[in-house]
This record gives structure tokens, sequence and C-alpha cells, in this order.
């Protein structure tokens, strides 16, 4: 194994936010509704140990891999999203929020018979208190296997022209990525030789030939069928057998408050720690401003090591914020410079 290549300097890592603005990126996504209904607690109900809360407003966002696409658009990047959503209100809200913050929804297949999954969270609070999330609904209907509409994203995957700079698949498993699909997109990617990256909630080892992978730690220990907890040394040795399983050149585990380790072949493994506070506001879509902001950084030059530490970053940003959030690239630059500053003043 290869000694520890030097850590990126703090101007190397801005110069890579500058370069992130412009660079297209294709988003081949399961798109979700992530639906915020507000409402102010007025008494415990009389019917049954509950709140009841008087309905003051609601809000649609964009969640699943909407929110990669979602990130990569503050970041400065230009995504382009392929999936499917139903012919339902939701379906043609979250198709509205998107075409308002400048994403084109040409590559999106509308789907008579498939419901937009949707996560409703209700949250409540006093007046001037922040609202807390009380209780998530989720609505959903998976496509079934070979579906026709699935096909014709591979389809337009394949027919896809124009310049492209990364691909990122993120799957919800709602039934879109298939085999075919996968196949579809890593021959896009090589085609065009540039990366492609996996974000994958139930189906990780079904990827192969992928670029990198952005597993969160209990998606680790699901796909491989172990606990790691804090040992050091069960994580090495998933994250090792990850590279040689998905024949991929990165494997980046989020660990939520223990930051991150990015594992590269030859490489001894990168630890990061987390950025800003443990003391979070909301994970709320984390894992999408990750790979958003990792597949962002690979399309625009950077070694994966670079890519993770402004992953790092953008996540740590993102979940002070509240609900389905985003990071900008003004936010991430200035993150990398307070760190800087910080630990020169340490030394």
């Amino acid at each position: 194994m290869r000694a520890a290549a030097s850590p990126p300097t703090a101007a190397r890592l801005t110069e890579v936010v500058r370069a992130l603005r412009g660079r297209r990126v294709l988003v081949v996504a399961d798109l979700v509704a992530d639906e915020f209904v507000y409402g102010r607690v007025q008494r415990i109900s009389r019917e049954a140990p509950v709140l009841i809360l008087q309905y003051e407003a609601a809000e649609v966002r964009l969640g699943g891999g909407a929110n990669a696409v979602h990130n990569i658009r503050t970041l400065g990047g230009t995504p382009h999203p392929m999936g499917v959503l139903g012919r339902d209100a939701h379906g043609l809200r979250l198709r509205a929020v998107l075409g308002r913050k400048g994403i084109p929804t040409s590559s999106i297949v509308s789907a008579a018979g498939y419901t937009t999954p949707v996560k409703s969270r209700i949250l409540g609070g006093g007046v001037h208190s922040t609202k807390q999330q009380i209780v998530r609904i989720d609505r959903s209907s998976s496509l079934p296997p070979n579906a026709p509409v699935a096909r014709a994203v591979a389809r337009r995957l394949r027919r896809f022209k124009g310049r492209v700079d990364a691909v990122l698949v993120s799957d919800y498993g709602f039934g879109l990525v298939t085999p075919e699909l996968v196949r579809a997109a890593v021959a896009f990617a090589r085609r065009r030789r540039i990366p492609i990256t996996v974000d994958s909630r139930f189906a990780l080892l079904g990827f192969r030939g992928m670029t990198a992978v952005t597993p969160n730690e209990p998606e680790v220990e699901a796909a491989l069928r172990i606990s790691i907890g804090h040992d050091r040394k069960k994580l090495e040795s998933a994250g090792r057998t990850l590279l040689r399983r998905l024949g991929v050149k990165a494997v980046l585990v989020t660990r939520g408050g223990d930051g991150m380790a990015l594992f590269e072949p030859g490489q001894p493994t990168l630890h990061i720690p987390i950025h800003g506070s443990d003391q979070v506001a909301d994970v709320t879509g984390a894992g999408d401003t990750v790979i958003a902001a990792f597949t962002l950084a690979l399309a625009a030059g950077a070694t994966p090591r670079e890519a993770s530490l402004l992953a790092n970053y953008a996540g740590g940003i993102v979940v002070m914020k509240h609900g389905t959030a985003t990071v900008s690239a003004v936010e991430l630059r200035r993150a990398v410079l307070g760190s800087a500053r910080r630990t020169a003043g340490a030394s």
C-alpha cells in the first residue's frame, strides 16, 4: 500500500469549488416529494394521548434523487434528471418545482398508475419555537419488474446527446434502477470517459463498474451482514471488501457523528472528522447532498480525496439546516476557508 498523499490545500479545494460551476451531471434517480406540514400545538386530545395541531402551512420540496439534483444546481452545476413521476398531484408539483428552479424535465417520464413517492412530515411547536417532527407518513408504489417506463428511461439514457461531465445514480428502491438501467448508465459513462457514482439504499452489491459509491454505515452493514459500530478494524475490512466486490475506484462511507471514511485501492484509508458541530438540526437528505457534492467535484476534475473533503463540508453545512435543504458554492467555499483559518490558528 502506497504512502498517503499530501492533504489538499485550502487553495486547491477552493479552486475545485470554482470549477463546479457549469459542470453537467446526468442524474438517473428515484424522484421523491418531501412534504412538510406545519402546525401550532394547541392541546392534548381527549380522544387519545396525542397532540392537536392547528394547521399553519405546508410545502413540497425536492426529495430523494431530486434533492441530489437540487444540490447540484445550488452548487453551481447543471443537472439533467432522468426518472419517473406519477400523473398525480405530487408528480405535477415536483415537475413544476424543478422547472421553477431552472432544472430541465424533458427526460422525466410520466407514468399512469405510478404513485409519486411522497414522504410527509408533520411538524408541531409553539408560536415562537422551532417546529419539531412528530410523525412521518410515506406513500409510494414501486414499478413492477421489466416495467415499460423503466425501459423508456434506459432508452433515453442511451440516446442522450450533448456534453456530460459525470453520471449520478440515486436508487431509493422504487423499481426504476434495474440491472438493465445500471448497465446502460455504466456503458454511457465509459463511452464518454466520465465518472459515474451511485447511492443505493437497498441494492449496493448489485452495482458493478461504477467509479465510486457513497453508502452510509448502516447500508454497508446491511449489504455485508455485519456490525461495525466503532470498530475501526471492521470498518477497514468492510471498505476493502466493497472495493474488491464492486470493482470501484473509491468507496466513501458516511458515518454520521463519526465523520466519513474514504477507501481507495492501494491507498491508506482517509478518516475525515465531521465538519461543524455534532449537534445537528436535521439529517434529512444529507446523503443526497454528500453524493451531489462528491460527484460534482469529480466532474470538475477533483481526486476522490478532494471530492470527499468537499462532500464532508457540504454534509456538515446541510445538517445544520431544517428540512430537506441544499448547500451553495458560496457556503462551501466559506467552510473550506474557515476550516483553514481555524487550523492555522491552532498551530
